[in-house]
């Protein structure tokens, strides 16, 4: 005995520029049948919140899947996969795709050679299906948008739940040192590694090198530190771990666009009297009332 509920979706090519369309979606559990064997064109996410069962993919071995668990379908790969036939599962699945996807994949976020995950928990993932299954209500003219926006919400979800479960310590590492000024392969020397295993451990964990990650959290505080303080550009860089203001200058220009002096032009926000006289804290962000 199982309980199934589906709709599917045939968005327009304009909608496939969005980056992500979201082709179906479905809630089910009970003993529900076995799917495939099949090869499908397009991205399936079956998310199991509870109970076990199996996968069995092109290359044949069988994995066991025990929820909380991902089951990731990619387009062009032959599967298998089913509940186990006393106890069933509970599942939900977005069917979706679009030119985005190569993009979340290149980034970590879509494992093709992972096709079962484990996961630490899959609130937020439900609450972005469970959005996609809202909007799906019949003669809803903003359906397409819609459920895009929350297959973009699902990838991230997915991917918090998955670093939740695997854990992330050498990003942290990295986010806490991020300002001092290390080469990449002095990082790795701190964590008992060699350059080759933590730029595999960032690549793993944030879809980009050891290199870009650093200079994303030290460009992103630089430009708070141009856009809020009077700081001096030379004693902006030396903040963000650049001794160098004339190499920081020019890093900054090539990556952001505009040199740092231009970016302050355009983006300062320091009004004298005003009510902060300090650059915003990540971790500890203003509660917003009404």
């Amino acid at each position: 005995m199982y309980h199934t509920w589906m709709r599917y979706f045939t968005p327009s090519p304009v909608h496939h520029g969005l980056g992500l369309v979201c082709l179906g979606v479905g809630l089910q559990h009970g003993t529900l049948p076995p799917v495939g064997p099949r090869t499908l064109d397009h991205h399936v996410a079956v998310v199991v919140g509870a109970g076990s069962g199996w996968y069995t993919g092109a290359d044949g071995q069988r994995r066991t899947v025990t929820a909380p668990a991902l089951i990731w379908i990619t387009p062009g790969v032959t599967h298998h996969y089913g509940a186990d036939p006393a106890a069933g599962w509970d599942e939900s699945f977005v069917d979706f795709g679009g030119p985005a996807t190569a993009t979340y994949t290149e980034l970590g976020y879509i494992e093709p050679d992972r096709p079962v995950v484990p996961l630490s928990d899959v609130t937020a993932a439900r609450s972005a299906v469970g959005r996609i299954a809202r909007a799906a209500r019949r003669g809803n003219p903003l359906l397409e948008v819609e459920t895009g926006a929350a297959v973009h919400e699902l990838l991230v979800a997915l991917r918090r739940a998955r670093a939740d479960a695997d854990g992330d310590p050498v990003l942290k590492a990295l986010t806490r040192d991020a300002f001092q000024p290390l080469t990449v392969a002095e990082h790795a020397a701190r964590h008992g590694m060699t350059p080759t295993e933590l730029r595999n451990a960032v690549r793993r964990g944030a879809g980009c090198s050891p290199k870009d990650y650093l200079l994303g959290i030290r460009l992103g505080h630089a430009k708070e530190l141009l856009a809020g303080t009077d700081l001096p550009v030379a004693a902006v860089a030396r903040r963000v771990g650049y001794d160098d203001p004339a190499y920081f200058s020019r890093l900054f220009t090539r990556r952001v666009g505009n040199p740092p002096v231009v970016f302050r032009r355009l983006q300062g926000h320091t009004v004298p009297g005003g009510w902060s006289d300090q650059i915003p804290d990540p971790d500890d962000p203003p509660t917003i009332t009404t």
